[in-house]
């Protein structure tokens, strides 16, 4: 559930109107209801409440220091992917106790970083990455908490791009590589702690069936862990669970708990879950404002201020995403392309859509755009970023100003001339 809405005619974001936003801060911006993230994440928290559990934020979703702070506020933990996100973490107040680090290419400088932040443990994703943070924690006379991101080999059926359970996909160890590697860091390795296990299928899954099929193999490989006199005292069962951009029917995370407490009984292990997109995909929208409108042979168009370099899914993905009028003022409609000013033919974000017949200078709101919006956008074709907004009740504030033009430029010079070698003089040896 979200906090956006009419109001009659008018669209809302909780108890302000995004008209108001769109006249104050401008077009594109991104708009965040506060409301729905603490909704949100109480939802698992609720879901999960009768077990030890652990919700770490998944901070690559939306990575602005007032999203986090809300969660932090709320006693989440915090999933990272670098050490930039744990940088920000720790700026919005995260407990760094709190934090797992995921991601199959950390650096020396990142995991050095995160055991001096004295994070709760590393999802290891190859060996090489094992013996690495064993050698790092040694020179720091550290030990480091581990848990092995097992990859099941369960189909998430979801997008290629964001499945990653399966063989082919380049993230973690498959279960009997993974289970030797626990006993060899458990024999071998002095300064890795072995103490949960780590299972991340993918993104925007619409089933509960794929993560209790992980969650067997999972189980399964625990019992062989500690029958090898590993003390493993967590289950991550990474993120994942979908949201409606569409027609999609998502399972509540409240069904999600059920199956999973029911698949974990009497293990005697922390739960620990890193919800991203369906913490935040829905409690944000993109506000654009219609440029031009163009009528083709073929197709209509409705060229607006918001590009792919702002929003990049609907380029990326082909993926889906409402769009409102921000005052609905005409019930005509029309079927059109709303595209961008983008020099590319896939700046797009949506196709053959139905919507509101706009004219130049109207609003749109385009719906569930607070996952992989802002935290993807670029500087593409030297455009600024767009400005970030959250809403708190009746009430907004801007979380992030709108980059002008000498923030493109920030950090660059022009290379220095070379000097022309001075000619000898005639003769000269």
């Amino acid at each position: 559930m979200h906090f956006f809405d009419y109001k009659g005619k008018n669209f809302y974001a909780e108890g302000v109107s995004v008209e108001r936003i769109v006249k104050e801060v401008g077009t594109p911006v991104y708009i965040y209801s506060k409301k729905t993230l603490t909704r949100h994440f109480q939802a698992y928290d609720q879901a999960f409440a009768a077990v030890p559990h652990l919700i770490c934020y998944s901070i690559k979703a939306n990575s602005n220091l007032a999203v986090l702070k809300t969660f932090a506020q709320e006693g989440s933990g915090f999933d990272i992917v670098s050490g930039g996100e744990l940088f920000r973490a720790k700026k919005a107040g995260a407990d760094t106790r709190k934090i797992v680090f995921s991601g199959v290419g950390k650096r020396e400088d990142e995991i050095e970083f995160a055991l001096k932040s004295n994070i709760l443990m590393f999802n290891v994703e190859s060996p090489q990455e094992m013996r690495a943070i064993d050698k790092i924690a040694k020179r720091l006379r550290k030990k480091a908490g581990v848990s092995i991101r097992v990859n099941p080999n369960v189909d998430p059926k979801t997008h290629p791009y964001i499945s990653t359970g399966l063989k082919k996909n380049k993230f973690g160890i498959e279960t009997e590589d993974a289970f030797r590697e626990y006993v060899y860091a458990k024999r071998s390795l002095k300064n890795v702690v072995p103490m949960g296990i780590d299972c991340h299928i993918g993104s925007q899954i619409t089933q509960i069936t794929p993560f209790i099929d992980a969650l067997k193999k999972t189980t399964d490989l625990l019992a062989r862990l500690r029958a090898e006199g590993l003390d493993i005292k967590y289950i991550d069962m990474g993120g994942g669970l979908g949201i409606t951009y569409d027609k999609e029917e998502p399972p509540h995370p409240s069904k999600y708990g059920e199956a999973v407490i029911r698949g974990t009984k009497g293990l005697g292990v922390t739960l620990i879950f890193e919800p991203g997109r369906s913490m935040v995909g829905n409690a944000g929208i993109l506000a654009t404002k219609v440029v031009y409108t163009k009528k083709g042979s073929e197709k209509n168009f409705v060229i607006v201020d918001a590009a792919m370099n702002d929003l990049a899914r609907p380029s990326l993905y082909g993926s889906y995403h409402a769009i409102k009028a921000v005052k609905a003022n005409s019930k005509a409609e029309i079927t059109a392309d709303v595209v961008g000013p983008i020099c590319e033919s896939g700046d797009f974000l949506a196709k053959d859509r139905l919507i509101p017949e706009v004219k130049a200078g109207d609003a749109l709101a385009v719906m569930s755009a607070g996952a992989y919006g802002f935290s993807m956008s670029s500087n593409y074709n030297t455009r600024p970023r767009a400005a970030e907004v959250m809403v708190n009740g009746k009430e907004f504030s801007v979380v992030r100003k709108r980059e002008v033009l000498s923030d493109l430029i920030r950090g660059e010079q022009a290379a220095p001339a070379r000097k022309a070698p001075k000619a000898g003089r005639k003769g000269a040896k």
